[in-house]
Protein backbone atom coordinates (compact mmCIF):
# COMPACT_ATOMS: atom_id res chain seq x y z
CA UNK A 1 0.00 0.00 0.00
CA UNK A 2 2.46 2.07 0.64
CA UNK A 3 4.31 1.69 -2.71
CA UNK A 4 1.05 3.24 -4.27
CA UNK A 5 0.54 6.07 -2.13
CA UNK A 6 4.34 7.10 -2.91
CA UNK A 7 3.52 6.42 -6.68
CA UNK A 8 0.38 8.65 -6.33
CA UNK A 9 1.99 10.98 -3.94
CA UNK A 10 4.85 11.72 -6.69
CA UNK A 11 2.54 13.25 -9.24
CA UNK A 12 1.90 16.07 -6.82
CA UNK A 13 5.25 16.43 -4.80
CA UNK A 14 8.44 18.54 -6.37
CA UNK A 15 10.62 15.82 -7.16
CA UNK A 16 13.13 17.18 -4.48
CA UNK A 17 11.15 15.58 -1.50
CA UNK A 18 11.51 12.16 -0.51
CA UNK A 19 8.14 10.89 0.87
CA UNK A 20 8.72 8.57 3.78
CA UNK A 21 6.12 7.13 6.25
CA UNK A 22 6.45 10.48 8.39
CA UNK A 23 6.25 12.87 5.76
CA UNK A 24 3.77 15.31 6.67
CA UNK A 25 1.77 16.52 3.41
CA UNK A 26 1.71 20.40 3.95
CA UNK A 27 4.95 20.71 6.13
CA UNK A 28 7.32 18.31 4.71
CA UNK A 29 6.02 17.76 1.25
CA UNK A 30 4.61 21.86 0.61
CA UNK A 31 1.26 20.49 -0.35
CA UNK A 32 -1.47 23.05 0.06
CA UNK A 33 -4.72 22.54 0.78
CA UNK A 34 -6.43 22.11 -2.60
CA UNK A 35 -3.27 19.76 -3.52
CA UNK A 36 -4.29 17.39 -0.41
CA UNK A 37 -8.14 17.23 -1.88
CA UNK A 38 -7.03 16.46 -5.37
CA UNK A 39 -4.48 13.44 -3.67
CA UNK A 40 -8.20 12.59 -1.75
CA UNK A 41 -10.07 12.28 -5.32
CA UNK A 42 -6.88 10.23 -6.71
CA UNK A 43 -7.60 7.90 -3.80
CA UNK A 44 -10.69 7.74 -3.82
CA UNK A 45 -11.08 6.86 -7.66
CA UNK A 46 -7.41 4.40 -7.66
CA UNK A 47 -9.57 2.19 -4.46
CA UNK A 48 -12.57 2.88 -5.44
CA UNK A 49 -13.47 4.34 -1.61
CA UNK A 50 -15.10 6.99 -0.73
CA UNK A 51 -13.48 9.17 2.28
CA UNK A 52 -15.86 11.44 4.30
CA UNK A 53 -14.84 14.84 4.49
CA UNK A 54 -14.50 14.88 8.29
CA UNK A 55 -11.52 12.10 7.53
CA UNK A 56 -9.51 14.69 5.44
CA UNK A 57 -8.39 17.01 7.98
CA UNK A 58 -6.91 13.64 10.10
CA UNK A 59 -4.92 12.72 7.15
CA UNK A 60 -1.87 14.41 7.77
CA UNK A 61 1.14 12.10 7.12
CA UNK A 62 2.04 9.62 4.32
CA UNK A 63 1.34 6.83 7.57
CA UNK A 64 -2.66 8.82 7.86
CA UNK A 65 -3.32 8.07 4.31
CA UNK A 66 -1.29 4.43 4.14
CA UNK A 67 -3.02 3.56 7.17
CA UNK A 68 -7.00 4.67 6.25
CA UNK A 69 -6.28 2.97 3.03
CA UNK A 70 -5.30 -0.06 4.22
CA UNK A 71 -8.47 -0.08 7.05
CA UNK A 72 -10.75 1.23 4.13
CA UNK A 73 -9.68 -0.13 0.96
CA UNK A 74 -10.80 -3.72 -0.69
Amino acid sequence: MFDRTVEILSEYVDGSSEITMDSALVDDLGLSSLDVINIVAAFEDEFDIEVPDRVIPTLRTVKDIVEYLEENAE
